[in-house]
């Protein structure tokens, strides 16, 4: 058996039942031996970055390891956008790159590249394969190391000739890896501490992040929340671990958090953080950040514990096993005054989307959207439409959330969404896009159409890279330098709105989408939203761009400036 046969072998035992990737000189042998195995589908990318975002979805959306196989050099390199991406989410991925021959390695021979090196820093774990026999053990490991602890993407580097030596055909059942034995269960003693303090508090709050969708602990922390009746925030990654109706859930913290939510950890006195970081984004200015209140902070990364916030309590271990601890040491709470506080927030200053006499309203077609399609996976790029996706579409069930939160890669969301619908076939799934983040990696029309993937693209169509705009309007007087998409040579340096010479559409989309065979529609007027939106939910054997033109100048509420805490919100009015 050779070892492009010996890594489809370990591929079929890891369970895995989908390939997204780009072949290449280095990995012809890997994707001769996948031509016929119709046990494995392989999804055709137009791009690396396509197939590791893809890939990145599928994983997400099913709580499986995504794995994607891209060649070495500019294949590899391609690549890297989507391995940061994934390491800053903690996306369980196993990627596997072809690599130069052994014997020319370190001789810059064509489509060479250190890829090891360079991915060093943005995956969990890398490897370069030197010998025919470490590789069965080498696949078993990425997948463990992958799925287990905090997960995240491995790199493994296949030079040509190691794909095509021929060895044994054994491939490890079990994994034994010296020092990385990650901790799960948390101790007893600091449960039992963030028990008390719980009980103890009269302001106490959830924070939920990303590692609740990672460890599966939806149902457990909703009966925590039934139990106390403790109000819940939620970080960016955190969203549909709660349904966004219930009315102890206050919204997302942040820099674009809702005046509830902020104020909420700006007042509490104990803030139990479940499966978040705190990064920047989400606490401001950290000496402002729940300045009144003990955190008991509970994740599986070891490293996140007082790195941003100092945790009187961490507790270092899954964040379901840890729920499972901690329920029945828990009672309902006592929280009137609390409650009615935290109420009359969200009473008074609710989330209230931009409104425009000739545009489109984003938070309108977002509600919309939560009408025909209640029970999405929703997909975004980065920038004001995954900002006001976050706000405006209500989510009710976990891994139906996929964005970019770390990283803020412009150009995930389609893809990503690409990858979730194969994954997800029984469910809708749409991207809720920018014109400008959508053309990243728009040639992956070409992957949905011949995939059959019925994904819908909503285009927040505002002219602009409209979240950069939007800084400069607010702190830089207007001065909107590289952020027109429809700027040409002769415009003036000072223009601040379209103007009679602007072209319509840069690029039109509607041909752009029929040119690849999928479908266009262009919408301008509200009452054309729910026709085009159930025109969409009735094409499922190819995807739909809807094109939405909306205010060039709306602009995303509440913010929090640069430097400020997330209590010091800035608001349209």
């Amino acid at each position: 058996m050779n070892g492009a046969e010996l890594i489809v072998k370990g591929l079929k035992a890891e369970e895995v039942d989908t390939i997204f990737g780009y072949p290449g000189g280095a990995v012809i042998p890997i994707f001769d031996v996948l031509y016929e195995d119709p046990e494995l589908q392989v999804i055709l990318t137009r791009h690396e970055q396509g197939a590791i975002h893809a890939a990145d979805g599928y994983a997400r959306s099913t709580g499986k390891v995504g794995v994607a196989i891209v060649t070495s050099g500019p294949g590899a390199t391609n690549a890297t956008t989507g391995l940061a991406t994934a390491n800053f989410d903690s996306v369980p991925l196993v990627v596997i790159s072809g690599q130069v021959p052994r014997n020319m390695i370190g001789y810059d021979a064509f489509q060479e590249a250190d890829t090891a090196g360079i991915t060093r820093s943005i995956t969990k774990h890398n490897y370069l394969v030197t010998e025919r026999t470490d590789l069965g053990r080498v696949v078993k490991e990425a997948f463990h190391i992958a799925g287990t602890g905090k997960p995240g993407p491995i790199m493994i580097d296949v030079p040509k000739d190691i794909f095509t030596a021929e060895d044994g055909d054994d491939y490890p059942e079990s994994v034994h890896i010296r020092g990385y034995h990650p901790s799960k269960h948390g101790q007893a003693e600091q449960i039992q501490e963030a028990a008390e303090l719980i009980s103890q508090a009269k302001r106490p709050l959830f924070y939920i992040g990303g590692g609740m969708h990672i460890s599966g602990a939806a149902d457990v922390f909703n009966r925590i929340v039934d139990k106390t009746g403790i109000p819940t925030v939620s970080s960016l990654m955190g969203l549909g671990i709660l349904d966004h109706a219930r009315t102890d859930f206050l919204g997302m913290i942040g820099m674009h958090g809702t005046f509830a939510a902020n104020m909420a950890v700006t007042e509490s006195d104990l803030l139990c953080a479940i499966g978040v970081r705190f990064d920047d984004r989400a606490t401001g200015d950290t000496s402002k950040f729940a300045p009144n209140a003990q955190v008991v902070h509970i994740d599986i990364d070891p490293s996140t514990m007082d790195r941003n916030i100092h945790a009187h309590v961490p507790i270092v271990g899954d964040a379901r096993s840890v729920l499972e601890k901690l329920e029945p040491l828990l009672t309902k709470a006592s929280l009137g005054p609390w409650l009615q506080q935290v109420t009359g927030w969200k009473k008074e200053r609710p989330l209230v989307p931009p409104q425009s006499n000739s545009y489109l309203s984003p938070g309108d077609i977002i509600a919309e959207l939560n009408e025909v399609f209640p029970d999405a996976i929703i997909s975004t790029e980065v920038g004001q439409n995954q900002m006001w996706a976050s706000h405006y579409y209500h989510f009710k069930q976990p891994r139906t959330w996929l964005t970019s939160g770390g990283l803020g890669t412009m150009g995930y969301g389609f893809p990503a969404a690409i990858g979730a619908q194969i994954g997800n076939p029984d469910k809708r799934v749409i991207d809720i896009a920018g014109d400008g983040s959508i053309q990243m990696n728009i040639q992956e029309l070409a992957t949905a159409v011949l995939s059959k993937a019925p994904v819908i693209v909503v285009i927040l169509n505002n002219g602009y890279l409209g979240m950069v705009r939007q800084w400069q309007q607010m702190f830089q007087d207007s001065r909107y330098s590289s952020t027109c998409l429809k700027k040409k040579g002769e415009c003036p340096e000072d223009c601040t709105e379209p103007g009679d010479g602007c072209p319509e559409y840069t690029p039109d989309f509607v041909r752009l989408a029929e040119s690849f065979g999928a479908v266009g529609i262009r919408i301008s007027k509200p009452e054309q939203i729910r026709p085009a939106l159930e025109q969409a939910k009735g094409i499922t054997d190819k995807p739909t761009f809807i094109e939405c033109i909306v205010e060039p100048e709306a602009n995303v509420y509440p913010m929090v400036p640069p430097g400020a805490g997330i209590n010091e919100m800035v608001f349209e009015d």
